[in-house]
């Protein structure tokens, strides 16, 4: 596989297992400075996740990535504790570090 059908496959297994514990899950969602790779809504949490295979980023540039294209401006005004999630995953290490 490339490193982009990886990213791909690893975004899809979250999002079924979210999907399988009842979450709500929107993923890729578009904003007018990039795409968010899924987007979480709980009762009073929102969940901002952007992924990384390794050799792409790290965790850290994952949520440096969420800050610099503004994915949480849309979800202020909510009024919803926000919280932004960075991952990057390893196939070589088989690892999953998040920040």
């Amino acid at each position: 596989m490339t490193e982009n059908k990886d990213e791909h496959y690893d975004q899809f297994v979250f999002y079924l297992l979210l999907i399988l514990r009842g979450q709500f899950v929107r993923t890729k969602v578009q904003s007018a400075r990039g795409r968010a790779d899924a987007i979480v809504q709980t009762a009073d949490t929102i969940y901002v996740f952007e992924f990384k295979m390794a050799g792409n980023g790290t965790a850290e540039d994952a949520l440096k990535q969420i800050d610099d294209k503004s994915y949480l401006i849309p979800y202020i005004a909510d009024g919803r504790h926000l919280v932004k999630i960075g991952a990057a995953f390893s196939y070589a290490e088989r690892t999953l570090s998040t920040g």
